[in-house]
């Protein structure tokens, strides 16, 4: 079932290293992850039909809104998320390296913040997303996610919380809340996201860590890969989490996911995902307890080589169909959901940065969940790994290159 006259270029495996027996790609983001991709709206990898009309290639847009964009701290290595922080007090940024830094009201950019865990800086590893916690206002309490180095080049998603000094220049009692399980070897599809659905909990999304091997994993309950878990603020397991008492994992709040790095929370309270497919197949997901969502049993893209994935199908009876799928892949990165006076019009749009498409996707939904419109918007700034809509409705991004950026997009005046 794949059109092999027309596939999107993509790059292969350049050189192979075998980490502990298994072979993984030494590349610095394996996959569709990479921003020398030749993409065109008319190229597809494969020739699955959608399963229902909305479910792919959404009308193509443009809004009637002139963008304008500012720098407003460059330099910054492989920047990973990025999180307003209240009144005037900037943002926090991660760099994938394993710092943290504060960027202050005027665009300072500050040295490493103190108290970091160790993370494993390798291929895709390193210190991942950063968020307030819900109660920041009044504790301080911040929370992140990383690689784990585990030893023996083992490493694993962990998040973790700790106390922001006043002076942003330190964290105290930092503190894991959540470790995946088993450790991997292959240091790629971390997932990473951290979501706070207001319950006092967080969800927190992870990947399968790429290679044939461990992929399985994501169907198993045991295993916390490629999955959406969902844990106290404290790390302890709610009593409602779907697997608890099952002979499984009792943190797994969803399975069948291959490398989630969008997530966020609707105003009805809906948890929705994006993950990567291989070559193509990028999902969006409302992501419900205890469902499965297919990989990789069932895609809509295909692997790296041409090869099917799984069964061969797109569709299998027990798998959760995804709300819109991509193919050519946009290579999802982070994504907000839009709220504020500023781009009123897009209130309640899903904001996606791209890693390959480049720039930010904008998706529409209309009243029944689904996808009516697709907008690109400044697809010439390339790798975009975060989104953040900030309090006035304007925008942050972040651009993920050895040199990256914070960009801030408002409507030009």
């Amino acid at each position: 079932m794949t059109n092999a006259d027309n596939r999107t270029a993509l790059p292969l495996v350049l050189a192979l290293s075998v980490f502990g027996g298994s072979v993984v790609p030494a590349i610095a983001d394996p996959g569709h992850d990479a921003s020398d991709v030749s993409y065109t709206w008319d190229n597809r990898n494969t020739d699955f039909l959608p399963a229902f009309e909305q479910q792919f290639r959404a009308d193509l847009v443009e809004s009637d809104i002139e963008l304008q964009t500012e720098l407003i701290v460059g330099g910054l290595v492989h920047p990973w998320g990025i999180q307003q922080l209240p009144g005037d007090e900037g943002f926090l940024v991660t760099e994938r390296t394993g710092n943290m830094r504060h960027i202050s009201a005027d665009g300072t950019l500050s040295d490493p913040i103190g108290g970091i865990p160790e993370v494993l800086n390798e291929v895709q590893g390193g210190l991942l997303d950063i968020r307030t916690g819900p109660t920041f206002d009044d504790d301080r309490m911040i929370y992140w996610t990383y690689s784990k180095p585990m030893g023996d080049g083992m490493s694993v998603t962990a998040a973790a919380r700790g106390t922001l000094s006043e002076d942003m220049t330190q964290v105290t009692g930092a503190t894991d809340i959540w470790v995946q399980d088993p450790p991997s070897e292959a240091p790629m599809h971390y997932g990473s996201r951290l979501v706070f659905p207001g319950d006092g909990t967080v969800f927190i999304t992870t990947g399968e860590h790429f290679t044939a091997k461990y992929r399985e994993y994501a169907q198993d309950i045991d295993k916390t890969y490629g999955k959406v878990i969902r844990v106290n603020l404290d790390g302890s397991i709610p009593d409602d989490n779907p697997f608890v008492s099952k002979d499984g994992d009792d943190a797994i709040w969803s399975l069948g996911h291959r490398n989630i790095q969008g997530a966020a929370i609707d105003d009805a309270g809906k948890l929705w995902t994006i993950e990567h497919g291989p070559k193509g197949g990028d999902e969006l997901n409302a992501t419900e307890p205890g469902k499965n969502y297919g990989w990789p049993l069932v895609s809509y893209g295909e692997q790296y080589d041409g090869a099917l994935v799984g069964s061969g199908e797109a569709q299998m009876e027990g798998m959760e169909e995804p709300v819109y799928f991509w193919d050519p892949v946009i290579a999802p990165g982070g994504m907000d959901i839009h709220r504020g006076e500023m781009f009123a019009d897009w209130n309640g749009d899903m904001l996606i940065g791209s890693l390959i498409a480049g720039g930010i996707v904008r998706l529409e939904l209309n009243g029944e969940g689904l996808v009516e419109h697709e907008e690109r918007l400044l697809s010439n700034m390339g790798r975009v790994r975060d989104v953040d809509v900030l309090r006035d409705g304007s925008i942050v991004f972040l651009t993920d290159f050895e040199n990256g950026s914070v960009m801030h997009v408002t409507a030009k005046k």
